[in-house]
């Protein structure tokens, strides 16, 4: 059965075509754990055989390794045949190994070290980099990364970094991309669907990348981030759909919740969650994987895939069949807001 895809134009330029299932190429950067070129090559692969034409990719996913790994695997596919985003607001910078970011999260990589940059000539140098690793010949999507508190430590610190992206121009260099048509569109990558409204509300946005703020555990941002977007035709693609892998592997021992080991209120929450998935037949991460693609605003889920296991897995959650019931089921219990699109 092929992936289903998703159609966004809001610009009238003809948009882009989204499979509903993408590739969020993190895991590809050796997040957690080293894996050869080989394996990377095997995963990517195996998404291309699966039928899955986006991927999304930064410079801080491996310090320049993962946009560097898809380099040779995109260099023989049809340009038209898929969809590509990276994303701007940080330098890759040459440094000494005891200075490199991000010691015990990438492993064996470039010896980098991250320069947070949001201005106009950023943005410019970013993008070009970005060109250069992965080797293609056009870009489709162009997010400013992480202008969230998660990445900054503090709202003043994220406010000064959104500050710095419209009065530094950075802001002004990404319009210009676009209207140039180098780029098709421009959004926003970030962990907190506050910042995605601060930005709709002080720019025109097309996309926005929002990692794990709108799950099957989290639908907060339906107050008024989702209906504006609904209001102004932006698309969302969903990353972290399993809430950093709870929502995958059930209530377990050590189960991680937003980058953290899952509370008991989460881990009780998601047994019940799973306990009305099991008396319909469906897999919690099946329902997971599918919950954000109900709201209308939504254009794809991008889980993380590490290897080639992963990768089918994410194939079979996208395909699964959910019965409109356990919605329904979910509701009832309170354990799905009630104005959730089902």
């Amino acid at each position: 059965m092929a992936l289903k895809t998703r159609h966004w134009d809001r610009l009238g330029n003809g948009g882009l075509t989204f499979t509903e299932l993408g590739f969020g190429t993190a895991p590809l950067g050796n997040l957690y754990r080293a894996i050869s070129d080989e394996d990377a090559r095997a995963t990517l692969d195996a998404a291309w055989q699966g039928g899955v034409r986006y991927f999304d990719t930064a410079p801080l996913y491996g310090l320049g390794l993962s946009e560097t790994r898809l380099n040779p695997f995109l260099r023989d596919k049809p340009r038209d045949e898929y969809v590509l985003s990276t994303k701007v607001g940080r330098l890759m910078q040459p440094c000494e190994p005891a200075y490199r970011t991000g010691v015990g999260k990438w492993f064996d990589v470039p010896q980098r070290r991250e320069q947070y940059d949001y201005t106009y000539d950023g943005v410019m140098r970013s993008f070009e980099h970005s060109f250069s690793r992965l080797g293609v010949d056009r870009i489709d999507i162009l997010y400013v990364h992480d202008l969230c508190i998660f990445s900054h430590g503090s709202k003043e610190a994220s406010d000064m970094r959104i500050e710095e992206f419209f009065g530094g121009r950075g802001y002004d260099a990404m319009i210009s991309l676009r209207d140039q048509g180098l780029i098709r569109a421009i959004g926003g990558g970030v962990n907190e669907w506050e910042v995605c409204q601060t930005l709709t509300e002080r720019g025109d946005f097309d996309l926005f990348l929002l990692a794990g703020r709108y799950t099957l555990l989290e639908q907060k941002a339906l107050d008024s981030f989702l209906p504006l977007c609904v209001e102004r035709g932006i698309g969302i693609v969903t990353g972290g759909p399993y809430n950093s892998g709870i929502l995958a592997t059930g209530a377990k021992p050590g189960a991680f919740y937003n980058y953290d080991p899952a509370p008991q209120e989460i881990m009780d929450r998601v047994n019940a969650i799973e306990a009305v998935c099991t008396q319909h037949g469906v897999r919690m991460v099946d329902a997971a994987f599918q919950f954000p693609l109900l709201h209308p605003a939504h254009v794809a889920v991008i889980p993380g895939g590490q290897g080639v296991g992963e990768m089918h897995a994410n194939l079979e959650a996208a395909q699964a069949d959910i019965p409109a019931a356990l919605w329904a089921d979910l509701k009832a219990k309170g354990l799905m807001r009630p104005d959730a699109p089902a």
